[in-house]
């Protein structure tokens, strides 16, 4: 049974009645990690795996959600969404409680939700539970919000309610992705452009860790300090600049000698990473795979070495992919310190590359590694 039909029975056995069905994506982050808060680009996919929502109206003021993957219930009224220790049902609350605070009550409503995105794997299974269920309700209360309403209220959710300082990549690019294509994200301008990435013989394939070191958190925030720090010594010598999005690699090395080390090569990392996603369009234009895997290489170095976000067991994952001919790219994916490398790996050598991998991985440091094989597809919408 596919888990649309699965989450559409489950509705009808709670409700004994006809939901609209949503299908809202995970997704991947190809090349443009930690440039979102330095005002620069991203370039992200929507995936095949996906979070699904069955919907209804009610006529009075309930709201009644059910986790089919957990077998679990919720109830809150529409007008009081209030702050859960359970968990799960804030990221649906915090929806309806924006929507609320932005003008566009909503009255209850039945949702049923399941998928197959991965926990804690790094695909953003909580961007695709948030816009997911602000795209359903859009509809069922014609709500006529546009897209990008959609996007920034189920990011807000996330920031305001659950209490997560998210960027707006996972929102956005749930909303807007298209099969077949990447991305491009500016996430000062919130413009967006489609680039080709539809190769039928290439697959992108996620090698999890299964590892997540504590450092992430407090990390994540250190590196967001350092990166303003350099901005303000760049500022005393290039006053337009309000991030490191607006400087270019000679701009920074002509103030190196004024900056702390360890800040200088986390501003290198984020300027380079910036070009590197700009020429990363260009080389899609052209279909030049080759260039895109060489650049996702350059991407994984900067992150390890003058970003130092990764950990050994992401940077042995990326190592043994390096002499593979039939691996394109591979670089570490998202905060760090544990999750998951990204891969574009032919289709027919996916197995054995996996299984091999996987097997000096244990070896080495006794753990288990999950491979999840995805493809590039459409953002979320009605089934």
């Amino acid at each position: 049974m596919q888990y649309s039909d699965n989450i559409q029975a489950n509705f009808q056995a709670l409700f004994n009645e006809e939901p609209l069905l949503v299908r809202s994506p995970g997704r991947v982050n190809l090349i443009g990690e930690h440039t979102d808060y330095n005002m620069g680009f991203v370039m992200p996919a929507a995936i095949d795996k996906a979070i699904y929502f069955a919907v209804s109206p009610r006529i009075d003021n309930r709201c009644m959600l059910y986790a089919a993957d957990m077998k679990d219930g919720f109830e809150f009224a529409a007008d009081r969404p209030a702050f859960s220790e359970k968990g799960w049902p804030n990221y649906l609350m915090g929806v309806v409680d924006q929507l609320n605070k932005t003008g566009h009550a909503v009255s209850g409503f039945n949702c049923v939700f399941g998928g197959d995105i991965p926990m804690g794997a790094g695909l953003s299974s909580s961007a695709a539970v948030e816009a997911g269920l602000a795209f359903a309700l859009n509809h069922i209360f014609n709500l006529n919000l546009d897209k990008l309403t959609l996007v920034k209220t189920a990011q807000a959710a996330e920031n305001k309610f659950v209490g997560v300082n998210c960027g707006i990549m996972d929102q956005y690019i749930n909303i807007f992705g298209e099969a077949g294509t990447v991305l491009r994200i500016d996430c000062r301008s919130l413009i967006h452009e489609y680039f080709p990435f539809d190769y039928k013989n290439i697959s992108i394939v996620l090698f999890n860790t299964n590892v997540s070191h504590a450092l992430a958190s407090s990390e994540y925030n250190l590196r967001r300090q350092e990166c303003t720090n350099g901005v303000a010594v760049l500022k005393q010598a290039f006053p337009g600049t309000q991030s490191l999005r607006d400087v270019s690699v000679s701009q920074l090395m002509s103030c190196k000698n004024d900056m702390d080390p360890v800040v200088y090569r986390r501003c290198k990392y984020a300027v380079e990473e910036n070009a590197r996603l700009l020429e990363a369009g260009e080389v899609l234009k052209r279909h030049d795979l080759k260039r895109f895997g060489e650049l996702m290489h350059e991407t994984h170095e900067g992150l390890s070495k003058d970003y130092e976000v990764s950990c050994p067991e992401l940077d042995y994952l990326v190592e043994l992919t390096k002499e593979n001919p039939k691996v394109y790219g591979a670089r570490m994916m998202g905060g760090g310190f544990g999750g998951c490398t990204i891969n574009l790996i032919e289709n027919e050598e996916i197995e054995a590359i996996s299984a091999a991998i996987s097997e000096k991985y244990t070896d080495k440091f006794g753990l288990h590694m999950d491979t999840y094989v995805t493809r590039i597809s459409n953002g979320t919408a009605i089934i």
